[in-house]
């Protein structure tokens, strides 16, 4: 393949991302997974440049040219604006994570709602949410837009595809876009079960035989590269 033909395929798959990233953006506010200028998006663009939603922009009338690019350090490279005032946060998720290729931080209601009530969505009780994740854990609280936040998730992103930031939202990574943002409404819908559940009556969690069996799938799926929600 020439050089030139090298340079077209960069070019498409940007355009491509740039389409899907607001197409995300906005389909994230019309289910309320963020309101106003909340949340952020971002994906690897090449192992040197990254692809993130803009600060102080309300994502439902995002559009492709006010997407940022930004080098491994945050630099921006192309781009009219600043790019999201959490940038550390997905900075790191990349610098810990080389087989992450997007991050999508979000407020969804029911999840957020969890942590604000210091209730763990780590709960043994969802075969679909072992297999897929392991657990769902939560950071400690970090002061929002400021490196303290990232520093937050440093341990738990080398492990978890999904976890919560108390009272702050979610964070989900995934090997694109697409995957990252299923991770969060797979998130919100844990949530949303587990809340069920809790009014219903008594959560009795997954018995050891049967923690086993799933995180056996899962380990099974992880070695042949698949995702665990296949």
């Amino acid at each position: 393949m020439r050089e030139g033909d090298d340079v077209a395929d960069a070019i498409d798959l940007e355009a491509e991302l740039r389409r899907l990233m607001i197409a995300i953006a906005r389909d994230m506010v019309a289910r309320r997974f963020i309101t106003a200028t909340e949340g952020n998006l971002s994906t690897r663009l090449d192992p040197e440049r990254l692809l993130i939603t803009p600060t102080s922009t309300n994502k439902g009338r995002l559009t492709e040219n006010q997407l940022v690019v930004v080098d491994r350090s945050g630099r921006v490279l192309e781009g009219r604006g600043q790019p999201s005032s959490e940038i550390d946060l997905h900075l790191t998720v990349y610098r810990e994570r080389p087989d992450v290729n997007a991050v999508v931080h979000a407020h969804p209601p029911m999840a957020t709602a969890f942590t604000v009530a210091g209730v763990e969505l780590a709960q043994r009780t969802l075969p679909e949410i072992v297999v897929l994740f392991g657990s769902i854990p939560t950071a400690p609280y970090g002061t929002p837009t400021t490196p303290e936040l990232a520093k937050t998730v440093e341990g738990l992103v080398r492990d978890a595809n999904a976890l919560l930031l108390e009272k702050h939202g979610s964070l989900t990574l995934g090997r694109t876009l697409v995957e990252a943002y299923e991770n969060l409404e797979r998130v919100e819908w844990a949530a949303e079960v587990t809340l069920w559940a809790r009014l219903l009556g008594k959560v009795e969690p997954l018995p050891d035989a049967q923690m086993e069996k799933l995180l056996a799938i899962r380990a099974e799926k992880a070695a042949v590269g698949s995702s665990a929600a296949d």
